[in-house]
């Protein structure tokens, strides 16, 4: 989720049950399913896919898993899969943008409206919140194996990278959409631990919940998106989420 960094959100899924570690797994194998559709099965000249394998590592997916992934989808058993985007909003106007992957258009419409009614909300139409965010590729660096800061921007600086910040031991680079596999691939080259790259979808505004009632529905509302198979990625810009 945007909001809160991109770290705290991939700490929050690594701690998670067994079960709901399961469902990380689900989601993260759709979208490698989708980017094989896509653009084939080898991450070499699929940049998306071997971004998600980044991704999948980071999120503790056993490599058996990405394996069997790959193989699987990389026959005639393709992903019958529709990528389908929500925007909305959550109590007091939070900007909620839903991505998902699904084979039933109409359960997961009916499943993503039911839970922006339910907790406060209100599902809107194609692009009623995106103006609110900017699209951007955020690369996370291992903090523990960098001996210098100083060189870990200009490293990437010099890749392509237009941001850079550092929190709780982690580095965060943030890229242009177009740049983030060049400049993943370009640290890496020089040895640095890769956690993840990803697209996201960053809040150019934020707001910030004081009232209880709305900081109760906003987080049973992202609760119940993110436990849904069906959805993918969730961003928002509510600002004092845990």
């Amino acid at each position: 989720m945007s909001g809160h960094s991109k770290w705290k959100n991939i700490m929050h899924k690594k701690e998670k049950t067994d079960a709901q570690r399961a469902k990380v797994f689900t989601k993260i194998g759709k979208e490698m399913a989708i980017a094989i559709r896509d653009g084939g099965p080898d991450p070499v000249s699929n940049s998306k896919l071997a971004d998600l394998i980044v991704k999948a590592k980071g999120l503790n997916v056993p490599n058996d898993n990405i394996e069997r992934i790959i193989k699987k989808f990389s026959g005639n058993d393709a992903a019958n899969y529709d990528e389908i985007t929500y925007e909305g909003y959550g109590p007091s106007g939070v900007a909620v943008i839903v991505t998902t992957a699904t084979d039933n258009r109409n359960r997961t419409a009916g499943a993503i409206r039911h839970y922006f009614d339910k907790f406060g909300g209100n599902l809107g139409s194609s692009g009623c919140v995106s103006y609110m965010f900017s699209d951007a590729g955020i690369i996370l660096v291992e903090g523990a194996g960098v001996k210098d800061a100083d060189k870990l921007m200009e490293d990437a600086l010099e890749a392509g990278a237009s941001d850079f910040a550092e929190e709780e031991g982690v580095f965060e680079i943030t890229t242009e959409v177009a740049d983030l596999s060049a400049v993943r691939d370009a640290l890496a080259a020089k040895g640095y631990t890769i956690l993840s790259a990803d697209e996201d979808k960053v809040p150019t505004s934020y707001i910030e919940l004081t009232d209880e009632d709305a900081i109760k529905n906003m987080t049973l509302l992202l609760e119940h998106l993110e436990d849904d198979d069906d959805v993918q990625n969730v961003f928002h810009n509510w600002s004092n989420c845990d």
